[in-house]
């Protein structure tokens, strides 16, 4: 099959989330299975300062924008079996930032019709164009907008992916026609329309063959309005063609035998290198040099929905035991407020650190005991998998791909890989959490069963891979 794989951000290339994360494997990990990859992205300033040399012009032309002609290059660097395609206008994307301008919804206007009238361009027609989030979801409807008098689009099949339902580019009616170039009927027959506005991830998801979410549990969730944030009838209308597959991480990268960013290696038969790790994590946070100590660490957005209010109910009971806590992330102000507070109270017991590094995310993985991660809702999730990849064990709640990874220990037959409660609850959660750490006291043989066979779990892109290609098969 011929895949292009359509993402308005892609590692190593630009980063904001986790839409990067799997827009910079799973193209890699179809390849690796025989099938022909293209991945098309935003040429943004930040990948043009840090990879221009490697990069190869294809061609310019000028794209059709409504009322507008505007101009648009093409170029291409070939990377671990991939062809990438960055999509270059110095006007929309050489700027700081990839989102969060007023400006956005032409933009990602633009970077969609430019997708769409580049397609006769590639070397390969796609079989399937693969598409993820609102700002590519106008590309399955320009495709089927130009398949209604253009043979070349008919055999197309197109997928979206949901990664964070809450982001759908809702914008004024006004702009059907003047911004976006689209036909009035695509409004007044419903496919656009969402409450007076235009809807772009709704209209994906009605036009496309496929639509898929980043975990099976995920997908369950958003036919409930709790979840779906206003498209629950919009999701149970296209039941029949809504898949969940769980993201992968990069196994590769996330190794803790061959990590370079923490002190010492190590594997599930030879855990001694992590006991170093966690020295090293306590001696660079500030905290006390206690082996024997269990570490609680968050790598998380400061943000209401990743479940901090549970913690800021009960940061104070989980450390009336004897047990560390480390924060590594950024947002919202009352939060980074609180873990301040909270560092300064606790010496020595609360490390805090409020950014974001690459190099100590990975230390904390590898030198903590315990994650935890009790999110209101979180479509998939990557940073459990990567903590059970680094032997620390989770505290998740039961929502999205959390629910989809961990299982919850059972004291009575030692099954599970982690710890989990259901109920979006301070209580609910302080008492697992007591639970874990009075594990890791109790009975240090079955915190380290846990500790094995959370590493020696699947996460790998191949599982996923696979699951992707039964799908682009289904709807060819």
């Amino acid at each position: 099959m011929n895949i292009l794989y359509v993402t308005s951000e892609a590692a190593p290339f630009c980063k904001t989330g986790g839409l990067a994360d799997v827009a910079g494997s799973l193209p890699q990990a179809l390849a690796a299975a025989g099938e022909n990859v293209s991945v098309i992205l935003p040429l943004y300033q930040t990948v043009s300062e840090h990879w221009q040399e490697k990069l190869k012009f294809e061609r310019w032309t000028y794209v059709r924008l409504s009322w507008r002609s505007v101009y648009c290059g093409l170029f291409s660097l070939e990377k671990d079996g991939v062809t990438w395609y960055f999509i270059d206008n110095e006007y929309y994307f050489k700027r700081p930032d990839l989102y969060g301008y007023f400006d956005d919804g032409e933009r990602f206007g633009f970077f969609s019709r430019a997708v769409a009238e580049l397609l006769r361009d590639l070397p390969d027609k796609p079989d399937v164009v693969h598409c993820n989030d609102w700002q590519s979801a106008l590309v399955p409807i320009y495709i089927h907008d130009e398949a209604v008098s253009d043979d070349f689009f008919k055999s197309i099949r197109t997928v979206i992916t949901i990664h964070n339902i809450e982001y759908q580019g809702r914008y004024g009616r006004e702009l059907l026609g003047d911004l976006f170039g689209l036909a009035p009927g695509w409004y007044d027959g419903g496919t656009l329309a969402y409450e007076e506005d235009i809807n772009l991830l709704k209209g994906a998801i009605v036009n496309s063959d496929a639509v898929t979410t980043v975990s099976p549990t995920y997908a369950q969730e958003l036919k409930y309005a709790y979840f779906a944030h206003g498209l629950e009838n919009v999701i149970a209308m296209c039941d029949g063609k809504l898949h969940g597959v769980l993201n992968g991480i990069d196994v590769k990268s996330y190794d803790p035998r061959k990590d370079k960013s923490i002190v010492a290696p190590y594997s599930p038969g030879r855990l001694a290198g992590k006991a170093k790790c966690k020295e090293q994590l306590q001696q660079t946070m500030g905290l006390q040099v206690k082996p024997d100590t269990p570490i609680v660490a968050m790598v998380t957005r400061l943000v209401s929905h990743k479940g901090l209010d549970l913690v800021c109910e009960t940061l104070d009971s989980i450390l009336e035991k004897d047990v560390q806590f480390v924060v590594l992330g950024k947002g919202d102000a009352q939060y980074e407020a609180f873990f301040n507070y909270a560092a300064s109270r606790y010496p020595g017991r609360v490390a805090v650190y409020l950014g974001y590094s690459d190099a100590l995310a990975r230390q904390i993985y590898a030198g903590a005991d315990l994650f935890l991660m009790p999110s209101k809702s979180e479509p998939c999730g990557l940073s459990q998998m990567i903590s059970m990849r680094y032997g620390t064990v989770p505290i998740v709640r039961e929502t999205g791909g959390l629910r989809d990874t961990v299982y919850a220990y059972q004291a009575w037959n030692g099954e599970g890989n982690g710890f989990s409660f259901a109920n979006y609850n301070a209580g609910d959660m302080c008492h697992v959490v007591c639970e874990a750490i009075d594990l890791y006291h109790d009975n240090p043989n079955a915190f380290r069963t846990l500790q094995k066979r959370g590493m020696n779990e699947d996460f790998s892109w191949k599982r996923s891979a696979e699951a992707y290609r039964d799908i682009y098969r289904s709807i060819l």
